[in-house]
């Protein structure tokens, strides 16, 4: 994913999960010799430290310790020796160091298992790949920076070794539930650790903040669609992707011009030039539909601001669909197209997002043509059935009466129409 594309796709800071996470593994029950919260997820208890009073330099280093995975089998007789050396690897025997980031308002979880160097090998050498385009991401944001910014800023490291256990999820279908354990367990601490600084932020960690968050919303994709959340709006309550995204703006507006600077400048694209001949059909029978489908909206509703509403949506709507189609062009789609698709929920107004969420069934139709975008980012794996997950929640919600107006995108989305 190009720099572009980062600029309105990776900012999703979660609000209301982060207060669920942290309610949910910050209550310790103070047992000895180490508490059940961090039993249960295998990481090195507070309890078991000596008690002595930190050091100065113990804010601005980390010991770096290998340990038993709780993913990995063992004996009784292992799993005590293996207790035995992590307490003994406390004290002056020799260990691997790494910056800790001073601004973490808690210690993050001791220790990097076997499992772990298993999910960071693979997203050194893989994971990234899937992320980014190599050529385009000129200051290797991807396969550079965001690995180093992990060792000194918990919330990356955790959520980078989350996404690389989704991918390998994707990739290995008879290990998955393994996988995707590793991933929650990963994707936890990660919150928890943005959850930590969220109130520290200013100039020197808004970069590591926002990609945090990026490594957060593309977590999110790559768990796979949940039923009864469809992005934009749920079947109960409010939807949990829209929260992040509205957690997002009021970082931006404060913080643009900061994050945005050294290593993650927006670079432009060259090359991505005008819709090929071989496409420009293609775009033109989208572009037809939703036209025709932005006439019948006119003639249905009578409230002419609300239909400026829905006006405005379908019309940035056909913008991106051809800004993608140039991109397409270029022999570029799947995690390319991200910005855009995101783009266009970003920038829809207030009232459109609040239509989706009262179910509207116009505004859904709309939303469902949305989906036609979604189709052509299958080629990533964070995007694998997303397109029939969103047309298939329209659907469910539509009156029968009104499901004519969505065939089309249930059409390309099925394959019947590229």
């Amino acid at each position: 994913m190009g720099f572009a594309a980062m600029h309105l796709f990776a900012c999703f800071i979660p609000q209301r999960p982060l207060v669920r996470a942290r309610a949910k593994y910050s209550q310790c029950d103070e047992k000895k010799p180490a508490c059940g919260p961090c039993v249960r997820h295998s990481i090195d208890c507070d309890f078991i430290l000596p008690s002595a009073a930190p050091s100065a330099s113990s804010t601005t280093t980390r010991q770096y310790r290998f340990r038993r995975s709780r993913y990995q089998h063992a004996t009784q007789t292992e799993s005590s020796t293996a207790s035995r050396s992590g307490s003994e690897a406390r004290g002056s025997g020799p260990v691997s160091t790494g910056t800790q980031c001073d601004l973490a308002a808690s210690q993050p979880p001791g220790g990097i298992s076997f499992a772990d160097l298993k999910l960071y090998h693979h997203y050194m050498t893989t994971t990234y790949k899937t992320l980014a385009d190599e050529k385009g991401d000129t200051h290797g944001v991807w396969s550079n920076h965001v690995p180093r910014w992990g060792v000194s800023f918990p919330s990356i490291l955790h959520l980078i070794l989350s996404l690389s256990a989704l991918h390998l999820a994707a990739e290995n279908p008879d290990s998955r539930a393994e996988y995707l354990a590793q991933a929650d367990d990963h994707f936890t601490f990660g919150v928890r650790s943005v959850t930590a600084v969220l109130a520290l932020l200013n100039s020197e960690n808004c970069q590591l903040i926002y990609m945090s968050a990026a490594l957060i919303c593309l977590a999110y994709f790559g768990r796979g669609p949940r039923i009864g959340e469809y992005l934009v709006f749920s079947q109960s309550g409010q939807s949990e992707w829209l929260v992040l995204l509205r957690g997002v703006r009021s970082i931006l507006t404060t913080n643009h011009e900061r994050i945005f600077t050294g290593v993650l400048t927006p670079v432009p694209d060259d090359s991505i030039k005008e819709v090929s001949p071989a496409l420009q059909t293609e775009l033109d029978q989208h572009l037809s539909q939703i036209q025709a489908l932005r006439s019948w909206i006119a003639s249905q509703v009578s409230d002419v601001a609300v239909c400026e509403v829905y006006t405005a949506s379908i019309e940035d709507l056909m913008s991106i669909l051809r800004e993608a189609y140039a991109f397409r062009s270029a022999g570029k789609d799947g995690i390319h197209l991200m910005h855009l698709a995101m783009g266009w929920i970003y920038r829809a107004r207030e009232e459109m997002i609040a239509l989706l969420e009262a179910r509207d069934p116009y505004a859904l139709v709309v939303y469902a043509h949305w989906s036609i975008i979604l189709r052509h980012m299958q080629s990533c794996w964070l995007m694998r059935g997303w397109d029939e997950h969103v047309v298939g929640g329209v659907r469910a919600l539509l009156p029968v009466e009104l499901q004519g107006w969505i065939e089309y995108p249930l059409s390309v989305v099925a394959g019947g129409v590229s």
